[in-house]
């Protein structure tokens, strides 16, 4: 079996280019050579995508009865969890061109889920917010994965919820978006 060290090594001049982001502490060798396999590297990105299948699936029920996809899931989400997000926070966060955000968008609005107001600093600046209707929407969506999380969570316990918690964040690759995850402590689920 391989070990992580030679995977890093391997990969590491990739990192940039898929990333945009290396921390060197991220690709120094591990401190104990033998502790993490290949196999458990591979391992571990299948139980992504068998995790995010899952996750996804009971929302993606609920949005195929309105006609929506993913991409609205996403927009909702942000959307209810900043209110008042200008369009181009929102385009930062998910990494989209505009024309694609664009569709979306415009379908939320149209069909009432979210509306657009001019900034009060800025009028060319499009501030976005769910509506009544939208809040309803994002909670049916949210409330099978929170309870998911949720039920995850307390199974693991508190000392596994702080090591996913730093595997998510070393995950994601733009510092940027790791600072909006600042640590509040153990709370209660």
């Amino acid at each position: 079996m391989l070990r992580l060290e030679l995977y890093i090594l391997n990969d590491a001049l990739q990192v940039p280019k898929v990333a945009g982001y290396v921390n060197m502490s991220d690709i120094n060798l591990p401190a104990h050579p033998h502790s993490i396999t290949e196999e458990e590297v591979r391992q571990g990105i299948e139980l992504l995508f068998f995790a995010y299948r899952d996750f996804t699936a009971e929302p993606d029920a609920i949005l195929a009865q309105y006609g929506f996809g993913r991409a609205h899931h996403r927009v909702i989400h942000f959307v209810g969890r900043h209110p008042h997000m200008t369009v181009s926070e929102l385009l930062a966060i998910l990494r989209i061109r505009k024309q694609s955000l664009s569709r979306v968008l415009g379908q939320l609005v149209r069909q009432k889920f979210i509306v657009q107001q001019p900034g009060a600093h800025d009028r060319r600046q499009r501030l976005l917010e769910l509506t009544p209707k939208g809040r309803d929407l994002e909670r049916q969506l949210s409330k099978p994965q929170r309870a998911r999380v949720a039920n995850a969570y307390r199974q693991a316990g508190s000392q596994a919820v702080d090591g996913f918690r730093k595997i998510m964040l070393g995950i994601i690759a733009g510092e940027e978006d790791r600072r909006r995850f600042r640590y509040s402590g153990p709370g209660k689920l």
